[in-house]
């Protein structure tokens, strides 16, 4: 029997652009003569992505589409397209074609070679504006000081999974799911491919600064907990400060005197204390959230509409 390959596609608001990318995802695919199958995951779309996946799965008997009953979000979305595919590898792309489809080739090529995850690093960023690349950077850097596993910098959701690390990635049913560290968590071999991103072929990027803010602080709580000691030794520094600062106030009042003066920087003090603790508090609430939303252990997703490839024998269950 031959080897099938899955290829993932989380999709939300994607309508524009989804005819020319399966269009695209089939010319490369064909060209490898493998047997292959594609997963789209409609993420709760508001335009007509849902209909006119329905329309590319009409007229392609290896297509399948999964329709999530609300906007989870991305990180869930893949994780609904894992759990469903059957391949022996599994491929993940987006489907605005900045990662350009003609890469999948080289993923299967160190695939055969024995690598578990071959993923794409991004040499170049088109499309994308300065202080958007230059934040990303800054995020990398900080999460690779920050976390006790080695997270690939400039790499994306852009990647193949063998079929021991996809099952290994089933296994973990976390609820607050940062996948570009789960996929490094996981461990086994693993391979960097270098490819340039594109501009988006149509359409508009769903991400804006405030979801990339709240992107890293997952990407920052799931992965260390290096900010809770940091906020130790803050508080504990500020302490000490504090103490000599009241040692030197109380030697200077006995061998000089106690003059009024002093206001100013009295109020910078209490400002500096009270904003040291109120950071602090802030990043215990973070992981606190975190603890709090993983305890409710709810399912992560449920389906609103599976549609199999149609030579599938037996449909899979329909929420995890």
């Amino acid at each position: 029997m031959p080897e099938l390959i899955s290829i993932i596609v989380p999709v939300h608001n994607e309508q524009t652009v989804l005819q020319t990318f399966h269009k695209e995802l089939s010319r490369v695919m064909n060209t490898t003569g493998l047997e292959w199958e594609a997963i789209y995951i409609d993420d709760g779309s508001s335009d007509g992505s849902a209909l006119l996946l329905e329309e590319i799965r009409e007229r392609n008997s290896n297509t399948a589409v999964i329709s999530l009953s609300r906007n989870f979000g991305k990180e869930i979305a893949l994780t609904a397209g894992l759990d469903h595919a059957r391949g022996e590898a599994v491929i993940l792309i987006d489907a605005d074609l900045q990662d350009p489809p003609s890469v999948i080739p080289e993923f299967l090529h160190w695939w055969r070679e024995g690598y578990d995850v071959v993923y794409g690093r991004r040499t170049h960023r088109d499309g994308e504006s300065w202080l958007k690349i230059k934040t990303a950077q800054w995020f990398y850097q900080t999460m690779s000081c920050l976390s006790n596993v080695e997270i690939p910098r400039d790499a994306g959701d852009f990647r193949l999974l063998s079929r021991r690390a996809v099952d290994a990635l089933k296994t973990l049913h976390e609820t607050h799911r940062y996948m570009k560290g789960l996929y490094a968590w996981i461990g086994f071999p693993q391979k960097e491919v270098v490819y340039r991103r594109e501009t988006r072929a149509a359409g508009h990027t769903k991400w804006n600064y405030w979801k990339l803010w709240n992107f890293a602080l997952e990407g920052i709580t799931s992965f260390s907990d290096l900010p809770l000691k940091l906020s130790t030794y803050l508080g504990t520094i500020t302490s000490i400060g504090a103490f000599l600062y009241g040692v030197f106030i109380m030697l200077r009042t006995l061998i000089y005197g106690n003059p009024v003066a002093g206001y100013p920087s009295l109020m910078v003090v209490v400002l500096f204390l009270g904003g040291v603790q109120l950071i602090c508090i802030g990043i215990i609430g973070e992981y606190l959230a975190r603890t709090y939303n993983e305890s409710k252990a709810r399912t992560l997703y449920f389906v609103k509409e599976y549609l199999p490839v149609r030579d599938e024998k037996q449909a899979l269950p329909e929420r995890r």
